[in-house]
């Protein structure tokens, strides 16, 4: 992902891989599909990744899950990912992109940033 090569990741993604991103309802099945996807988005520079979090586990219902930052050099973005795999591949994806906002005022003064 970090030098453009969507492609590539398919490599890591089962052949019947589903990408879910449940605030805007959208769905996207399959390599090619996430591939094209990640090619036609208009990015400045190639995106650069810094990995918060990164957790996994042996079940089925959740096997990792990812918090990661994510920027082209102009837009910068955080994900919350929740990954399955089976026989080594990632099945399923669920994916969050959280919108950042300041604090609210009647907590501010609880709250570090």
């Amino acid at each position: 992902m970090s030098i453009d090569d969507f492609a590539s990741v398919g490599k890591v993604l089962a052949p019947d891989f589903v990408l879910e991103w449940p605030q805007s309802k959208g769905r996207i099945r399959g390599a090619e599909h996430f591939a094209r996807m990640n090619a036609e988005y208009l990015a400045r520079d190639p995106w650069r990744f810094t990995i918060y979090r990164l957790v996994g586990g042996e079940t089925k219902a959740v096997t990792a899950v990812s918090v990661v930052s994510v920027t082209d050099g102009t837009k910068a973005a955080r994900a919350i990912s929740f990954f399955s795999v089976t026989s080594g591949k990632v099945d399923h994806f669920v994916e969050f992109w959280p919108e950042p906002y300041p604090t609210p005022t009647n907590r501010s003064y609880l709250t570090e940033t």
